[in-house]
């Protein structure tokens, strides 16, 4: 039995069917932008390994780091005990962003990192002496993970989890944000979220959202107003704001996080992905002093979660490169030209019957079709091509990695556009 027939067989891919699994290709090696399959073809990268590679793969800094840390300690246990790799990357985390985060929980993973948050402020309202405040509100066309709470938090309907609505805590949803990014802002889209902080604000412990940019609930890009009326809201009704930002954090839309688009202070922040350059898994979930201080105010006056891996060493040495490299500040640059070519060469796709939308912001490319294609075929095309890019429904996007060259990523474009007038 060849690699590829074991993996088909005993190996169960993400979002995948067991009895008909999606077709694999067996990758050898990595670097730069480009992924070697087994076989000897070379794929350009679209995806960055699902938004994290950020820095390309095989990074000589990022591989520095993680040969020193592995001779000197690759994990040792959080509790009661700390160490400089964790101290590093905290630093750096509170550097970078918004005044007024203080305070860093590492967490294993992006979904982890959002139930943090959730329990965060679920559990800070209790300490107030206000219990009844544990419901979230949130944005349809949401995603912000697979874990239980992650999910009771992505749209119901249209999102991926409504199989497990009958076991999910039910919470408050509003409208998904219509204005978009570029567009002139409608301020009556906020009248029925008004409406919902009126009837709800006293059982709301935070309203949890992806600034600017939805991500796999439909990679839909909204106005920034949007995010600064929901801080006003959350201000005027005294509700906390939790701003998932493991897709749009480091730099992905144009900016270092996404609520630095509207000048936005979140009480509490999830990052990941790109944390680690795509190295190895690990998230973080920031919170001001004062949800800090506050969840340890009442009883049992600790914060109740304790990750196995949490402050890994290894991934914390790791996180520390990438956001040494991310510091050196070359990815503005990067960003605003990989989003300049995004517009100029995917616009080419608007002509074709197939066609739905086109849309650009920072670093995402965004082509969506007026209906689902075949996954599978369309990933042979891309294959044939010589480009990774992998869609989801009506999406075929792109994130590729920053340092990607104009020329590679017009092999992207290219390959969209012909793959799409193959099957308009």
């Amino acid at each position: 039995m060849n690699n590829i027939e074991f993996d088909r067989q005993h190996i169960w891919h993400p979002y995948t069917s067991a009895t008909n699994p999606l077709p694999c290709y067996e990758v050898a090696s990595a670097k730069g932008v480009t992924l070697t399959l087994a076989d000897g073809t070379e794929l350009i990268d679209g995806m960055s390994s699902w938004w994290a590679a950020v820095h390309g793969y095989n990074h000589p800094a990022l591989n520095s780091a993680a040969h020193q840390q592995i001779d000197t300690m690759s994990h040792v246990m959080f509790g009661g005990i700390t160490h400089q790799p964790a101290i590093d990357v905290s630093k750096q985390l509170l550097a970078m962003l918004p005044d007024g985060l203080d305070r860093v929980f590492l967490a294993d993973s992006g979904s982890v990192s959002v139930e943090v948050a959730i329990k965060m402020a679920v559990q800070y309202w209790a300490a107030q002496g206000q219990p009844n405040k544990h419901k979230l509100l949130s944005p349809r066309n949401g995603y912000h993970g697979d874990t239980f709470a992650a999910m009771s938090v992505c749209d119901p309907v249209n999102g991926m989890h409504s199989v497990f609505n009958q076991v999910l805590k039910p919470q408050i949803f509003a409208p998904s944000p219509q204005t978009r990014f570029e567009s002139t802002w409608n301020e009556d889209e906020m009248l029925p979220v008004i409406e919902l902080f009126e009837q709800h604000h006293h059982e709301l412990a935070a309203v949890i959202l992806e600034p600017v940019v939805q991500g796999a609930g439909g990679m839909r890009m909204y106005h920034k107003q949007y995010l600064k009326r929901m801080r006003q809201l959350c201000d005027e009704y005294n509700v906390l704001l939790i701003c998932d930002e493991i897709a749009t954090g480091f730099g992905r839309t144009g900016q270092l996080f996404g609520c630095n688009h509207a000048d936005v202070v979140p009480d509490i922040i999830c990052l990941g992905k790109a944390l680690t350059g795509g190295y190895l898994t690990m998230a973080a979930t920031v919170c001001s002093n004062d949800v800090a201080l506050g969840i340890c105010e009442g009883s049992p006056g600790v914060f109740m979660h304790g990750p196995t891996y949490m402050g890994n060493p290894l991934a914390c040495a790791v996180a520390n490169a990438s956001l040494t490299l991310i510091n050196q500040n070359h990815w503005p640059q990067q960003v605003v030209q990989i989003e300049t070519q995004l517009n100029a060469e995917l616009s080419e796709c608007r002509g074709l019957s197939i066609v739905k939308d086109v849309r650009v912001l920072g670093a995402i490319g965004v082509v969506e079709t007026q209906q689902a294609l075949d996954v599978a075929q369309l990933q042979k095309h891309f294959v044939k091509h010589g480009v990774w890019i992998r869609p989801f429904g009506k999406l075929v996007y792109i994130m590729p990695p920053y340092v990607i060259t104009p020329q590679q990523l017009s092999r992207l474009t290219y390959a969209i556009l012909h793959t799409l007038k193959h099957f308009s």
